[in-house]
């Protein structure tokens, strides 16, 4: 099995697509020794986001690295944030912009259409069919998108990124009142900085499967990893932080959930 599913009991899945850390041994000599670190990883989500569990919402998380295969980008590898630098469906470098793979490697056109096959599909199908059961069992479904990266990625963005970007797409991925009620409870907390639809508006997942008309609201959430973890080797997580961000988490995936049974229930 490729990822993980822990199946919940309320309207609510959370999706951590970039937590995983393997690169299959076969082709492990064909990165640079640096990208077997896996740097660019969404570190230690699955800890940050244990409440899930007591909520009692249903996690999908992948097992292999985002160095493999980008599991939150279309599998025609078109661009998500148009004239910007993106990372593609197989990334050819890291976050810094340098190359993963050794000179003269990286996946041909069949190596990409295997690793579809392998890691790619198997994740959307679990992904697409948990949507549709929680919806057929509660009549609407929210869709939470996980993500963490580093505060500060020149090749990335400019400057240092707000603690909280929501994105819903620009709109289209949630109702409005789903995405106040988002913003409402991270207003909450000014300690913490935050944004809706700025650099990260949500990626592929966030796009494709939020379809407010059909009941299933989708979010995505991009933190800052110095919120809760040492964004510098060996990436550690910072209990101190995170048990002051986590509660913050919490409260606005909560208040996603409470906005869709108002609209649904």
């Amino acid at each position: 099995m490729t990822f993980r599913l822990r199946r919940g009991s309320v309207p609510l899945l959370v999706s951590i697509p970039h937590m995983g850390i393997e690169i299959p041994q076969r082709l492990r000599t064909e990165y640079v020794p640096r990208a077997l670190a896996v740097e660019d990883t969404d570190w230690h989500l699955d800890r940050l986001y244990s409440f899930a569990a007591e909520l009692g919402a249903s996690v999908l998380q992948p097992h292999v690295s985002r160095y493999v295969i980008d599991l939150n980008r279309p599998a025609d590898d078109r661009p998500m944030y148009p004239g910007a630098s993106n990372t593609e469906l197989c990334p050819s470098r890291f976050f810094t912009g340098d190359p993963l793979y050794v000179q003269g490697a990286g996946p041909s056109d069949e190596e990409r259409m295997q690793r579809l096959g392998v890691y790619w599909a198997p994740y959307h199908e679990a992904l697409r069919s948990e949507l549709d059961r929680v919806r057929g069992e509660h009549g609407f479904a929210l869709l939470w998108d996980a993500h963490s990266i580093r505060s500060q990625i020149p090749w990335l963005f400019e400057g240092r990124l707000p603690d909280l970007n929501i994105g819903t797409a620009g709109g289209d991925s949630a109702g409005e009142f789903v995405a106040d009620a988002v913003v409402r409870a991270a207003a909450r907390h000014p300690r913490y900085t935050h944004v809706l639809n700025g650099r990260f508006k949500g990626g592929y997942i966030t796009r494709r499967y939020g379809r407010p008309a059909d009941n299933i609201h989708a979010v995505q959430l991009e933190m800052c990893q110095c919120t809760y973890m040492r964004e510098a080797p060996p990436y550690e997580y910072d209990d101190s932080r995170a048990a002051q961000i986590q509660p913050v988490v919490r409260e606005m995936v909560e208040a996603a959930l409470q906005a869709c049974r108002t609209l649904h229930e």
